[in-house]
Order: structure tokens, then C-alpha cells, then sequence
């Protein structure tokens, strides 16, 4: 029989989960407690939070969600990183961490409804963040735009330096 205290830990965790654009998991067996701060650190500069429950738990409210079974992801102890937004950023977080502490291991995870494995989140980290992606499209929107604007003062600029030779010529004169 469900104890009210368990009961209200899943609602928590459905609430999570249901107000978060992506969930990242991992392993963090090894990490210690000084290395878990500034993960979590690092993850809150990105916009992100990190933070533990037990997996039966989780199982449970993620059902009770109707969202895809993520049952192999949730064996060991689990880190579940809730981003709010663009997961570019804590999944680049996160694989830099890893790379730098051997303890952390990326599960998987999931975006925008969809399982994700570890490769996954590791592919997702690779991409350019939504900025970067905006500024290159109006970049792209804006070189015909600037090739024109250059066409129009090319016989300007022409004329212009066609004066200022003269101008020299007859001043050297």
C-alpha cells in the first residue's frame, strides 16, 4: 500500500516531468559530493536542474503520465537533468562533464516525447545552440540583401574615385 509521503513524491515528479521540454538521465555512481555541485552548478548556468529520485518512483509517475517506457534507463542510481527550453546547452554540459569525470555516465534520456539514448544526448550536444542557428539564418536572409546593397553602390564608389583621381591629377599638375 502506497504511504502519502510516496504518493506525494510522485506527484512531484509527474509535475516535473510534465513541465520540462527534456529529461536527461545519468548514472553518477563514483561522483563525489563536491563533483555533484558543480555538475549541478554547471547545469544551472545552463538552464537546467539535476536532481534524484528513486526509480520505482519515476517508473510509476512516468506510467501514470502515459509516456514511453524508459524502464532500461532506470536501473542503478539515476540523475535526472530537467531542462526548461533549448537542451543544446545542458546536453553540452553534461558530455564535457563526462568527459572530464569518468564516474559520470550519460543513460539517455528524453526530448520533446521521444527516447533518446546516451548517443543521442551526445549528438544533440554537438549541435550549435538556437542562437547560433538564428544568427546564421538571418546571416543567410540578409546576403542578397547586402550583395544588392553593393551592386547599387558599386558605380557610386566608381565615380567617386574617379573624381578623387582627377582631383589629385590636377592638383599634381
Amino acid at each position: 500500500m502506497p504511504t502519502l509521503e510516496k504518493e506525494q513524491i510522485v506527484e512531484a515528479i509527474k509535475d516535473r516531468f510534465a513541465n520540462c521540454d527534456a529529461v536527461i538521465m545519468a548514472d553518477y555512481r563514483g561522483l563525489s559530493v563536491k563533483e555533484m555541485q558543480l555538475l549541478r552548478n554547471k547545469l544551472r548556468e545552463a538552464g537546467a536542474e539535476l536532481t534524484v529520485y528513486k526509480n520505482s518512483l519515476t517508473e510509476i509517475a512516468m506510467r501514470e503520465l502515459a509516456m514511453p517506457s524508459m524502464s532500461e534507463y532506470l536501473a542503478g542510481p539515476t540523475g535526472f537533468v530537467f531542462i526548461n527550453g533549448d537542451p543544446v546547452a545542458p546536453a553540452k554540459a553534461m558530455t564535457m562533464f563526462a568527459r572530464e569525470h569518468q564516474a559520470l555516465e550519460l543513460k539517455g534520456g528524453l526530448v520533446e516525447n521521444q527516447v533518446v539514448d546516451a548517443s543521442g544526448i551526445k549528438a544533440i550536444a554537438m549541435l550549435p545552440s538556437r542562437e547560433e542557428l538564428i544568427a546564421k539564418l538571418l546571416g543567410t536572409m540578409l546576403n542578397p540583401i547586402i550583395g544588392f546593397a553593393r551592386v547599387l553602390n558599386g558605380p557610386v564608389e566608381a565615380f567617386a574615385r574617379t573624381v578623387s583621381a582627377v582631383a589629385e591629377q590636377k592638383a599634381a599638375a
